[in-house]
């Protein structure tokens, strides 16, 4: 099989949800197999989950996004974020639902159709892992 790689880039605007645009970009595209290249932007709500922690934190305020980064599927996505304050003081974890876009989100996509990724359940772990195929 040949690899065929394709890039997605796309605008979210004020009041949009981060991570569901990312997903809606993702489904409308049928991207099987993809990750973040670039992304920024900035935010006026956070919602991020810290590690080995199952429920989020909220930040409200203005926040730049400083770093972004993941894989993303149809099948599921696994996306970090980093966001940092007026003072420049940075916070970052897993994106999750309530990140609330202030004046633009820039995102770029890369996707191939090597590979399907999907997230299924780890024994060791006890989250859904990444498996590709």
């Amino acid at each position: 099989m040949t690899e065929n790689l394709t890039t997605h880039a796309f605008r979210l605007t004020p009041g949009q949800d981060l991570r569901k645009g990312i997903q809606e970009a993702v489904n409308s595209n049928n991207i099987k197999a993809g990750w973040i290249m670039s992304g920024v932007g900035s935010l006026t709500h956070y919602h991020l989950r810290f590690a080995n922690r199952s429920e989020g934190c909220i930040g409200i305020g203005h926040f730049e996004i400083v770093s972004i980064t993941g894989t993303v599927s149809i099948n599921g996505c696994h996306i970090h974020l980093c966001v940092s304050d007026a003072n420049g003081d940075v916070v970052g974890g897993h994106l999750q639902e309530g990140c609330t876009v202030y004046t633009t989100a820039e995102i770029v996509l890369a996707a191939t159709d090597k590979y399907v990724f999907s997230r299924e359940q780890d024994v060791n772990t006890g989250w859904k892992e990444l498996q590709v195929k």
